[in-house]
């Protein structure tokens, strides 16, 4: 399936628009869920979790949330403090690259998923998801086209996967300074491709992934 969605659907910023209709109908614990890292060819794939209080004042604290892609890496960051202290709850689960080659991206950023949910301490009644099916969460879930753009919890989620991962590899570029991962986060950027084809692959390489899967053994 696409994601295509009509443009005049999407808003100038994620609002409540989904999370006041679950509300409304009395599910209050509405989490907010969406992954980060799932095109990098090297580190984990991470996933956010996020409640955010059934009030819609809390629009006003996270109006500099959007998109993560949206914001530079020092508004994430401003977000990411401001999210995790407004939420109710919120969670951050990964995948490592040896889960991701094992059993691919999208089963791995599923798992990713599961154990962001897991890191709750409350069991949501109900999950907003950017676009990715969840079969193996039996939560009821509503699946958003575009998702981070439209809905304030999802846009959180997102903001806290892409700031815990980047952190993560911020961490792990010290143990492997060839591949500069504290400025490519372990995207496929030209220097990180060209230090692989001259280096080779380090732990944090995801080998399934072209072009690490072409490399002469």
């Amino acid at each position: 399936m696409t994601r295509r969605i009509d443009p005049g659907l999407i808003p100038s910023s994620p609002n409540l628009q989904f999370e006041r209709a679950l509300w409304d109908a009395g599910l209050l614990a509405v989490a907010g869920i969406d992954e980060a890292g799932r095109g990098c060819l090297a580190g984990p794939v991470a996933a956010g979790a996020v409640i955010l209080p059934p009030v819609s004042e809390i629009s006003l604290p996270l109006k500099m949330v959007k998109d993560s892609k949206q914001l530079s890496a020092q508004q994430r960051e401003e977000a990411r403090t401001i999210i995790e202290g407004y939420s109710l709850d919120w969670g951050v689960g990964f995948a490592d690259n040896q889960e991701i080659d094992r059993i691919g991206i999208v089963p791995a950023t599923r798992l990713a998923i599961w154990r962001s949910v897991g890191k709750l301490s409350r069991l949501p009644e109900h999950l907003l998801v950017d676009y990715l099916v969840l079969p193996d969460l039996s939560l009821p879930q509503t699946r958003l086209v575009k998702g981070d753009a439209r809905s304030l919890s999802i846009a959180a989620a997102s903001i806290l996967a892409k700031t815990h991962r980047d952190a993560w590899m911020i961490d792990h570029a010290r143990l492997y300074p060839d591949y500069a991962f504290e400025k490519n986060k372990g995207y496929g950027t030209a220097f990180h491709r060209n230090a692989i084809q001259t280096r080779g692959a380090c732990p944090l390489h995801r080998m399934s992934f072209a072009p690490l899967c072409n490399l002469s053994s």
